[in-house]
């Protein structure tokens, strides 16, 4: 088969369609012909050589994919050759087939295409697990998403609107923000021009946000516990503005305010197995009733990948970018 491989790290250049073995599924795992995987900001962090695959998973970048089913291996039962399905992977998804446990299969919404499907496995997780297995977000609380018109970030507002939250969000410009709005964000804060503190303040009536989702971490960490409710829960789960930040406990205490920080990637196979359990459960009827939806900024051919990646680092996009077969 061929695959994106990166046989040194480095910029976009460093992705390379490449023709490798075809993996074989192992027991409890299934083969997946790959339709299409998605574009995540780990993918770009492995191919700069900061993000490496956990032990025993694909070398190759992709943390999504969507496909049919090729094969079964020894202990699978549940799915069939030929069925249409999306995955949550610790790799492999920039290639033509990926092997995946049964546990992180999903089948693919009714009413969606196949390979807008492979939209759906990382955000939903990522979202559902954070905010509401942890953080616990509940109907008429606020939650406050950093880079709402990520992908990551258009599906918590979704998410956050169906259970009955009030939402808002920071983005960079007008346009971004009005994506927001049109997927149902409450507050906008466009954090070149305003301060969030003071705007969630503002919107709270000085309560603040009950949850945060962030992505920008160190950065971000002093504002963010001024910018929590009492009780309020901070949810970080990436790192794009430091991993050292200084946190004064004393404001954590007064809030009796939590932190927590988690990446999906590396979790392991019986805690990925739950949380893709808990999103069918609760994610897929709302998906399949058309109250969220992914959000797919553009679409491009595998061998494309590193026309991909500039698109991510260049902070252009709107939700998803997906890669095809």
């Amino acid at each position: 088969m061929y695959a994106i491989t990166i046989p040194e790290p480095g910029g976009p250049e460093a992705l390379v369609w490449a023709e490798v073995p075809d993996p074989v599924p192992g027991e409890g795992e299934v083969l997946v012909e790959v339709a299409a995987s998605a574009v995540n900001r780990a993918d770009l962090l492995q191919r700069q050589g900061f993000y490496n695959p956990p032990p025993g998973a694909s070398p190759y970048p992709g943390l999504e994919c969507s496909g049919r089913v090729a094969a079964l291996g020894p202990g699978v039962s549940g799915f069939s050759v030929g069925d249409e399905v999306c995955a949550l992977l610790a790799g492999g998804g920039y290639a033509e087939k990926v092997a995946v446990p049964a546990g992180q299969l999903l089948p693919v919404p009714q009413g969606l295409d196949l390979v807008t499907a492979a939209a759906l496995p990382e955000v939903t997780c990522t979202v559902w697990s954070n905010v509401f297995m942890v953080a616990h977000l509940r109907p008429g609380e606020t939650l406050l998403v950093h880079g709402g018109a990520s992908g990551i970030g258009t599906m918590a507002i979704q998410l956050a609107k169906a259970v009955g939250a009030r939402v808002a969000v920071t983005a960079g410009g007008k346009e971004k923000l009005e994506h927001c709005a049109r997927l149902g964000a409450d507050i906008l804060i466009d954090y070149r021009e305003q301060d969030f503190v003071e705007e969630i303040r503002a919107a709270t009536d000085g309560s603040g946000a009950d949850v945060i989702l962030d992505i920008m971490g160190a950065k971000y960490l002093e504002r963010n516990v001024k910018a929590l409710a009492v009780n309020g829960r901070l949810a970080i789960i990436g790192l794009q503005g430091g991993v050292k930040g200084e946190l004064n406990l004393g404001a954590l205490l007064a809030k009796r305010a939590a932190i927590t920080a988690t990446s999906l990637r590396g979790r392991p196979l019986a805690e990925k197995t739950a949380i893709v359990a808990a999103v069918r459960e609760h994610v897929w009827p709302l998906i399949e009733a058309g109250r969220v939806e992914p959000v797919v900024d553009r679409t491009l051919p595998m061998a494309e990948a590193p026309d991909a990646h500039r698109v991510l680092e260049e902070s252009t996009h709107v939700g998803k970018v997906l890669l095809t077969r």
